[in-house]
């Protein structure tokens, strides 16, 4: 409690090491603390609790790259239209970003390509961002291959997979490659839920994903019905 009063509310508690978002809670009071905090232990007696202050209506966007130890590549970056914290498996993500600034888009590209070295990838990379008032916070950079690498391949028409495959492999490097996206107005990831499969699940969206797949719509510009209605 005396971190969250420190840092203050609202704060979000969750466990370490879980995928998913499993058991992540954004609690805005001690009580509600209280409470999630015990219910992590009792669940993952083994595990540890992080409580992270949570910036309330920031902006979340999250770049897919691909390094192979001497250069990176900017796969494509999405913003989602949900505000942070929401899981970025259940937002609604716009291909490329479509309200972000010059400034803040750049901030991320510098801090995927510092975080790519840093950590030495030799592959594919997934750094998820918090933009609020123009100011870029990292949330998380995952060394891996992300839901959004076979989206981003479909939409700019380049088999990313391959070439991060032959990266990883060690037998080719990037400018091997003549990489040449072809985008063609936005594209927009859908998540696909299965709430009538599961009628007792919680139906509010947060930290934790519920989704279990989705889609692709391509549209030409923003002013598409379907993106006003999202």
């Amino acid at each position: 409690l005396a971190i969250a009063k420190r840092v203050g509310y609202p704060v979000l508690a969750r466990p370490s090491y879980v995928l998913g978002g499993q058991r992540m809670r954004i609690v805005i009071n001690d009580e509600e603390l209280e409470h999630h905090v015990l219910s992590i232990f009792k669940h993952m007696p083994d595990n540890r609790v992080l409580i992270d202050q949570f910036l309330d209506r920031a902006k979340e966007a999250e770049i897919d790259a691909i390094c192979d130890g001497e250069e990176v590549h900017i796969m494509g970056i999405m913003e989602h239209i949900e505000p942070a914290g929401i899981h970025s498996g259940d937002s609604s993500a716009v291909l490329p970003s479509y309200s972000l600034s010059v400034e803040a888009v750049n901030h991320m590209v510098e801090y995927t390509k510092k975080l790519a070295m840093a950590l030495e990838i030799k592959g594919l990379i997934n750094i998820q961002f918090a933009i609020k008032d123009d100011k870029v916070y990292v949330i998380e950079a995952n060394p891996r291959a992300s839901r959004t690498t076979p989206f981003i391949a479909k939409a700019y028409k380049v088999p990313y997979l391959k070439i991060a495959t032959l990266v990883m492999l060690g037998t080719h490097k990037l400018k091997d490659f003549n990489i040449e996206p072809q985008p063609s107005g936005y594209a927009i990831k859908v998540p696909v839920f299965s709430f009538h499969k599961f009628p007792n699940v919680d139906k509010n969206l947060g930290p934790e994903m519920k989704s279990t797949g989705e889609g692709i719509r391509f549209i030409k510009d923003i002013s598409d019905p379907f993106f006003r209605e999202l």
